[in-house]
């Protein structure tokens, strides 16, 4: 499995799916534009549905060669072939979901400070995302937004990639990227768009630029 993580991280919530349209649609709509690398995090989800989705989600993301990373669910990431698990600080620990998945597994952890990027890095994760950077209602269980001097400084601690997550829209991302983060995660900036496709190849665009003026 190819080790190179991509910059723009997309986490699924079908909630934010704008009306009419359904998830498998916008999914393919997506791949096609280029994602690659999806995170399903449907936690309101039975087990059994959260495992259909997932298999649906997986023959849909290797036709695109798209990674696919399972939230938490280590029992569905094994069972659909995934890529990976994303953990959050209430999941099993990096080093077991290792033990589990084997070497050539992508371990992602949620982190919302120095200290659990810290203990992230240390279990052996392969990147973390961190935020919220910005309010946005997905993350306000979280606490209120990081803002950009913490994002810069967990930037600067870091020796895995860190995405930064948390109401990044076109209109910011610059500044989100401007702390030398490794990508952005996002989730309503793509999926309740009316043009998903679009909205990815900006945000696409806008990371290529900066990164290669930075070079």
């Amino acid at each position: 499995m190819e080790r190179v993580l991509p910059s723009i991280y997309l986490i699924t919530d079908r909630h934010k799916v704008p009306g009419g349209k359904a998830f498998p649609e916008i999914m393919d709509v997506l791949l096609r534009a280029g994602v690659k690398i999806v995170q399903l995090r449907e936690k309101d989800l039975a087990t059994n549905e959260l495992f259909q989705l997932a298999k649906k989600l997986r023959i849909q993301t290797r036709e695109y060669g798209c990674k696919l990373v399972i939230n938490d669910r280590i029992d569905v990431a094994l069972a659909v072939q995934a890529d990976g698990v994303h953990l959050g600080q209430q999941s099993l620990s990096p080093l077991t979901a290792r033990k589990l998945l084997g070497p050539e597994a992508f371990i992602g952890v949620s982190t919302h400070s120095l200290i659990e990027l810290q203990l992230a890095q240390d279990q052996g994760a392969d990147f973390v995302t961190y935020g919220p950077v910005y309010f946005t209602p997905s993350k306000a269980e979280y606490g209120p937004p990081v803002g950009i001097p913490a994002l810069e400084q967990a930037v600067k601690n870091a020796t895995i990639p860190v995405f930064a997550l948390g109401g990044i829209k076109s209109t910011n991302i610059r500044e989100v990227l401007s702390t030398g983060c490794y990508g952005v995660a996002a989730i309503s900036a793509l999926l309740s768009t009316s043009s998903p496709a679009e909205a990815y190849q900006q945000f696409s665009a806008t990371v290529e630029i900066l990164r290669n003026s930075s070079e």
